[in-house]
């Protein structure tokens, strides 16, 4: 049972770090002589991709929360029938489900900006690098405004699960149970 609750809150947690610990902007190399504001189409296409793959992170994150959510209750109590102490795990879920749920039309908004991706063609190039920049940008916005929305609530689940494990370790002589 023990391995059960560790792989359980494991596909739980990568959906947490999924959420919470994506960088959420980019980073551009500059020469030795910068150009003045101005962004190359490749510069645009790399920052589009990397979103693009931040997004799908994002997404597989908020699909299924339901589910996920269910499972890791269940592992808490589970974990409370045994007499183990899950209060900060199941504070900090409960925090993480309502940040979830207050975040969901912020990821709502941001699927709107890259379904319309303005400014690039379906495969990534820049159509018009005006438009391209300023959805960049606005991408960059809204997973900043996701992450922030979020109020750390993924780390603290962590931390709590962390902290759970660490005053439940079994003893070094006590052989590891078996999933049943």
């Amino acid at each position: 049972m023990n391995m059960l609750f560790k792989k359980t809150m494991l596909a739980g947690l990568i959906a947490v770090l999924a959420l919470a610990a994506l960088p959420v902007t980019s980073a551009f190399a500059q020469d030795e002589n910068p150009p003045k504001g101005e962004v190359t189409t490749e510069q645009l296409e790399k920052a589009w991709a990397k979103q693009l793959k931040v997004y799908e992170m994002l997404g597989k994150a908020f699909e299924n929360t339901d589910a996920q959510f269910a499972k890791a209750q269940e592992l808490i109590d589970r974990a409370t029938a045994n007499g183990k102490d899950a209060s900060a795990i199941q504070s900090a879920l409960n925090a993480f489900k309502a940040a979830v749920e207050k975040s969901r039309p912020v990821y709502d908004g941001l699927t709107t900006l890259v379904n319309s991706h303005a400014g690039f063609d379906a495969n990534g190039k820049v159509t018009d690098a005006t438009q391209a920049k300023a959805t960049v940008q606005s991408v960059r916005a809204k997973m900043q405004e996701l992450k922030t929305s979020m109020d750390g609530t993924g780390k603290a689940l962590r931390e709590a699960v962390k902290a759970f494990r660490e005053n439940n370790k079994p003893a070094k002589d006590t052989p590891p149970q078996k999933d049943s």
